[in-house]
């Protein structure tokens, strides 16, 4: 996939980074979800059931955006993480599969008995 965004926006306050594609794909992330499902090890860890649920990110938010090469973004987030780097194609994956990814997160949030906590 050769896809390239051609607008990236952060919106600190509302806690949510918009981001346009060249084939015209517009999304709005969340800063939770992108915490959540960071490519970072932490995050999923180094192979297939690896992966570690993140509790606590209710209210995270995106201190920096630091460009990687041509092909990724590193998002700097409040709570410390700065590790994952975000390509092209895991940001458009991520907003394509937003809906399936976020159900999917709220379902392992109640199997492992965590509530979420309002979001301020």
């Amino acid at each position: 996939m050769s896809i390239k965004p051609t607008d990236i926006k952060l919106h600190q306050k509302s806690r949510y980074l918009e981001i346009e594609f060249d084939n015209g794909k517009r999304f709005e992330l969340p800063c939770e979800y992108l915490r959540v499902y960071s490519p970072s090890a932490e995050v999923r860890g180094h192979g297939p059931g690896q992966e570690v649920l993140q509790l606590g990110k209710e209210n995270v938010n995106i201190e920096n955006i630091e460009p990687v090469g041509n092909y990724a973004i590193l998002l700097h987030f409040d709570d410390g993480h700065n590790s994952g780097i975000f390509s092209w194609e895991t940001l458009y994956e991520l907003g394509e599969n937003q809906e399936k990814n976020w159900a999917d997160y709220l379902d392992r949030l109640e199997q492992a008995g965590h509530k979420r906590k309002n979001v301020s």
